[in-house]
């Protein structure tokens, strides 16, 4: 059973009336099936018709859901002969972000991403997604393995941010994030990033800063949460909707805007709803990325998304 949003009420009413005539059917000899059929019509339209007009704070809702795909189903979905690499070789080892070795489509690649886990352990274990400096540093450290080697790296984004903790700041939190965003755009290899769920702030640059950035049709991307903004400008989250609609970050307005290269189309209601064929279709969309860097020199690479990052805006 796919969890329900608040603005998905009406089709969770059509779908819990198809379940109940479904058990009547199985109960006895009636034959439902005409009527299933026009409900399921209907909800399906229904569907159709709410994901063609969602704003803002609604894409938030569907960036955050629990069942869209995180990065180890990513990995799973595209990613062969897959091996983690861990630690930053000064701290330890942050789980948030995780990275490795692994084929694309028979081309050798880096993988780095952010892991928020599926269930409360394993969100506890994973920081939420929200990494500290130790997880900037291994980020650091598995982009210069690939210049080292030349691979090209392919980054996933799905935080809310860094985590803000004292910890971290005593750790260097804002130097390591700045740190690997240099990283990022000294790569002399192709940088592929994709952003899968949300993309938030310096948490989410710092391994974004690449040659191509992707987006999923109902990903967020921002310098701060609605809730963050909405918290700074009027004293209230409340107003989380309201700042989302002035932030842009939806990935039509971030396209406009030239923050994104493209937007990769999710199955109708989300990438949760069918998780195997959004996974397919990032996995094709970086892979035609790459082909068209693949043949560049290292120079001709940072030339290239340096001129990108200086034209935004």
């Amino acid at each position: 059973m796919v969890a329900y949003l608040e603005f998905e009420k009406p089709i969770a009413e059509l779908q819990a009336r198809i379940g109940e005539l479904r058990e009547t059917a199985d109960a006895g000899s009636l034959d439902i099936e005409g009527e299933v059929s026009k409900l399921e019509a209907k909800s399906e339209k229904l569907l159709r018709e709410t994901y063609a007009k969602l704003t803002p704070w609604q894409k938030t809702q569907v960036a955050r859901h629990a069942e869209r795909p995180h990065l180890k189903d990513y990995i799973a979905g595209f990613i062969t002969d897959f091996m983690p690499l861990a630690g930053d070789r000064a701290f330890g080892d942050d789980q948030a972000i995780m990275g490795g070795l692994g084929r694309l489509g028979g081309r050798r690649v880096v993988v780095i991403g952010h892991e928020k886990g599926n269930d409360t352990a394993s969100r506890i274990r994973h920081n939420f997604g929200m990494a500290k400096p130790e997880g900037y540093r291994k980020a650091i450290r598995l982009m210069q393995l690939a210049d080292r080697f030349g691979l090209p790296v392919v980054s996933l984004i799905d935080t809310s941010g860094a985590f803000p903790g004292i910890q971290a700041e005593e750790r260097g939190q804002a130097e390591a994030i700045a740190r690997s965003t240099e990283q990022c755009l000294a790569l002399g290899v192709p940088m592929i990033a994709a952003i899968v769920g949300e993309g938030g702030s310096g948490g989410a640059i710092a391994i974004a800063a690449a040659n191509s950035v992707l987006m999923f049709e109902h990903a967020v991307y921002s310098v701060i949460s609605p809730e963050g903004c909405a918290s700074i400008l009027w004293r209230t989250g409340e107003k989380a909707a309201d700042a989302a609609e002035a932030m842009k970050i939806t990935a039509s307005d971030l396209l406009k805007l030239g923050v994104i290269d493209r937007i990769v189309p999710e199955p109708l209601g989300g990438a949760h709803r069918e998780p195997k064929v959004a996974i397919a279709t990032l996995g094709t969309a970086i892979g035609e990325e790459l082909d068209k860097l693949s043949r560049l020199k290292p120079a001709k690479v940072r030339e290239a998304r340096r001129d990108k990052y200086l034209a935004i805006g």
